[in-house]
């Protein structure tokens, strides 16, 4: 897929009519680029043997901020070292549920002020919360005072879109059970690829719930195996358009799970999001 100029200019068209009519716009439109990051589980072997290095390669492709999955036997204090010697920021932390509940709550919320970071994103859940339409109502009230917690202390509380969470129970979604009974102080951070290999729709997700969409994952779906972004058929303009207008999103971070020459691969995929002007 490449970012025509027919397609930009349809692009910033589309921004200034919605410029027009009220909507608070980010990115290209008000010349605030948002920033682009990304999720170290993209290198996660590589970063268990040389995560120095591996920061280094990621700050010189030229993105601004990570998320980490995982800390590799390190301190919050060595992490952030490690990220300021590089110029990086973290823009969030995939950390189980266990980790924001009772006595752990004190020791995650101490470690992520460390590393600077503000976003604690639950990158999956345990079968038996998301098993029953009730239990996944139940779920999102707990995310509910997660969130005030975390805003009470400057954190953002989330959670993070997996193929599964599109399918139906009793007639919803498990995302919409989750995210139509949370508020907004809860992140949706959505995944485009995993949203697509659930067979939902990532451009109507983040229309449905505006300003959800604090940190979204950038990830291909379809094309070639191991397609960068840009290989594939996910609609980039219209996630853009939607995300800088109305989603409220302030990172965009990119995924990529496979192929034999990773770093490559986010070269690539970096390199579509310049030619698209989004760095």
């Amino acid at each position: 897929m490449n970012c025509s100029r027919r397609d930009l200019l349809k692009y910033s068209a589309g921004c200034a009519a919605l410029a027009a009519l009220g909507f608070p716009l980010r990115g290209a439109a008000d010349g605030k680029k948002i920033p682009v990051a990304l999720q170290l589980y993209s290198l996660r072997k590589e970063c268990a043997k040389d995560l120095p290095g591996m920061l280094a390669a990621v700050a010189k492709i030229g993105f601004r901020g990570v998320e980490f999955a995982g800390y590799h036997g390190r301190t919050a204090k060595e992490l952030r070292k490690l990220l300021d010697d590089d110029g990086l920021v973290c823009c969030g932390t995939h950390t189980g549920l266990d980790t924001l509940l009772g006595d752990a709550w004190a020791k995650t919320l101490e470690f992520n002020q460390t590393l600077g970071n503000k976003f604690l994103i639950v990158p999956s859940l345990p079968h038996a919360r998301v098993a029953t339409a009730q239990a996944c109502r139940d779920t999102a009230k707990l995310f509910n005072e997660l969130a005030a917690k975390g805003k009470t202390c400057g954190m953002r509380v989330g959670y993070h879109a997996h193929g599964g969470d599109f399918k139906k129970i009793d007639g919803e979604t498990i995302w919409d059970l989750l995210f139509g009974n949370t508020g907004a102080d809860v992140v949706m951070q959505l995944d485009t690829g995993n949203c697509l290999d659930g067979g939902g729709d990532p451009v109507a997700m983040l229309k449905k719930y505006p300003g959800r969409a604090v940190t979204i994952h950038l990830k291909e779906h379809g094309g070639p195996k191991a397609a960068a972004i840009g290989e594939g058929v996910v609609p980039w303009q219209q996630v853009f358009e939607v995300c800088e207008t109305t989603g409220g999103t302030e990172w965009y971070i990119v995924e990529h799970e496979v192929g034999s020459d990773p770093l490559k691969s986010l070269a690539d995929c970096y390199a579509f999001l310049k030619k698209c002007g989004k760095v």
